[in-house]
């Protein structure tokens, strides 16, 4: 699967935002067109709408869960249970790995920039920001969980 880690890599190297490059790496695995999988996880970047909220590629991360485990009847609450058990255990890999969950924090803003406008994609851009690694520790948080899924399978 590091194939995938490096197409999200690329994607986002593309301009995508760190949600978008993480779905849209898996999401042909789950029956989406890339179109399909840009499109649901636009509103994600920048920490939620630029928000500097839960980071992007967190949020890309836990997409994924929703597209693999998610409930598809609102009354099967243990299909819920399960996906937000999942949930959070790969919000707290992705914590153990990266210090936190909060895009500001990742970015070491002191305050939420407070702009929906997105910054040019420059090489200082890719210099000052960790994103590249959030998304790349996403996927490779995303393989772990399968790797460990299949031996727990066996």
């Amino acid at each position: 699967m590091s194939e995938r880690s490096d197409q999200a890599k690329a994607l986002f190297r593309e301009g995508f935002n760190c949600a978008q490059s993480v779905v849209a790496a898996y999401a042909d695995l789950y029956g989406y067109t890339p179109e399909q999988a840009l499109r649901m996880s636009a509103a994600f970047g920048g920490g939620i709408g630029r928000m500097r909220m839960t980071c992007g590629a967190a949020c890309g991360l836990f997409m994924l869960a929703g597209l693999e485990k998610g409930a598809t009847e609102g009354a099967n609450s243990q299909a819920k249970a399960d996906t937000y058990t999942t949930v959070q255990e790969l919000a707290a890999e992705f914590k153990r790995r990266n210090g936190s969950l909060i895009c500001a924090e990742l970015l070491g803003l002191k305050k939420p920039e407070g702009s929906p406008i997105p910054e040019e994609r420059t090489p200082a851009y890719y210099a000052k920001r960790p994103c590249i690694d959030m998304v790349e520790e996403a996927c490779k948080i995303w393989e772990a969980y399968h790797v460990k899924k299949a031996e727990n399978q066996e």
